[in-house]
């Protein structure tokens, strides 16, 4: 599966799921140089910067904090010392920051420390960083950094605080789900938030689905609600069926329902699969709607996989089956080999028998042949050529 693994790649990498919030483990990643953008920098950050022998602790740089969270060496210093500190010195760092909190929530090295007192903080501290955001929720949720100081503070914070936060956002779900960053704020509140408190999110979807299921941002979001909000998502799924034979083919809406295939109640996995029978060969020569027929096979019932195969092996009046084109397609081929992996004995040996007469004619297609350190990736008749 070269191509298709190739295609994934690229979205899970441009469009992955995931949020950006730094982990604590690789804060030495954080790799932006800001020499050429400083105005001027104290004598002490200074000599930090150039005397790597000396050992520095948290009071030695107390009246310069704030300048130091602005660094990029001082602010991974502080993140590595909030980790392990003391509460005295976590507090003493605290008082200094907290009059500058809302500036370097939105700073491209002090939003780790920020970030850092809702992981490390005390109870008192971290509600004291959430007040100081009550009122400015949403531009945060839009901006590169802020974004991930709201994240790390739905994490964090209590439900009050949470419910209290994420509220402000109502009037602008579909805003932020379609902003690079603010699809991010959304997800973490749909992770980390009760449902009764991001109920006007999910209303915002309604009438939406498919235009949320079609952007690359919005079919995360999507999907994040289908994980998470069992309970409330059935309107939701409903007006997705309406769309599925669309959203099969597009770029990112086949994610989507692939997502319900793979996590989908069964009644929803049929619904789905009922909506490709008769259409098996087209999607499967689709390179978006190829992955969801593969996830049909792989997930449907006995009886809906041998729908699927009595349709491919069905001989046409010119002795040709759809089975034979879809072995011989750069996407299609994929769906057959997964059948020959997921069904049962004696449906695999229906299939062996269609397939067998025609592993010579094979050789000639090259999807996928083996390559060098890709041994996975093979035609039919190179994974099956004993048969």
């Amino acid at each position: 599966m070269l191509q298709r693994e190739l295609a994934n790649s690229n979205y899970n990498k441009n469009n992955q799921v995931s949020s950006p919030i730094v982990n604590s483990s690789v804060v030495h990643n954080q790799s932006n140089n800001n020499d050429a953008n400083h105005i001027s920098r104290s004598a002490l950050l200074e000599e930090f910067r150039n005397n790597k022998l000396k050992k520095y602790e948290l009071k030695d740089i107390i009246g310069n904090i704030v300048e130091f969270s602005g660094d990029q060496h001082g602010s991974r210093f502080i993140q590595q010392k909030l980790e392990t500190a003391n509460n005295e010195d976590k507090q003493m760092v605290f008082d200094e920051i907290k009059p500058k909190a809302l500036h370097l929530m939105t700073d491209v090295f002090g939003n780790y420390v920020i970030q850092k007192f809702f992981e490390y903080g005390s109870a008192s501290q971290k509600a004291v960083l959430a007040k100081i955001m009550e009122g400015h929720v949403l531009s945060l949720s839009l901006q590169m950094y802020g974004c991930r100081v709201v994240q790390k503070a739905l994490e964090h914070i209590q439900e009050e605080q949470q419910a209290k936060l994420i509220k402000e956002l109502d009037g602008n779900v579909l805003k932020c789900v379609k902003d690079q960053n603010g699809n991010h704020v959304i997800q973490k509140a749909i992770e980390r938030v009760a449902p009764e408190h991001i109920q006007f999110i999910i209303d915002a979807f309604h009438g939406q689905v498919y235009s949320l299921a079609t952007h690359p941002y919005g079919c995360r979001v999507i999907q994040r609600i289908f994980e998470n909000c069992t309970n409330e998502h059935d309107s939701l799924l409903e007006e997705l069926h309406r769309y599925t034979f669309n959203l099969i083919q597009d770029q990112y809406g086949n994610y989507v329902i692939q997502h319900v295939l793979e996590h989908g109640d069964p009644e929803d996995k049929s619904l789905v699969i009922s909506k490709v029978m008769g259409q098996i060969l087209i999607l499967s020569k689709h390179k978006f709607a190829s992955n969801v027929i593969e996830k049909c096979v792989t997930n449907g019932t006995r009886e809906e996989r041998q729908k699927m195969i009595d349709e491919v092996i069905k001989v046409k009046s010119d002795g040709s089956s759809d089975l034979i084109n879809m072995m011989k397609d750069q996407f299609a081929n994929y769906v057959v080999q997964k059948m020959l992996d997921v069904v049962d004995k004696d449906q695999h040996d229906l299939l062996i028998t269609k397939i067998k007469p025609h592993l010579q004619s094979l050789k000639k297609y090259t999807y996928g042949k083996k390559k060098k350190k890709k041994k996975k990736k093979k035609l039919i008749f190179f994974k099956y050529n004993k048969i």
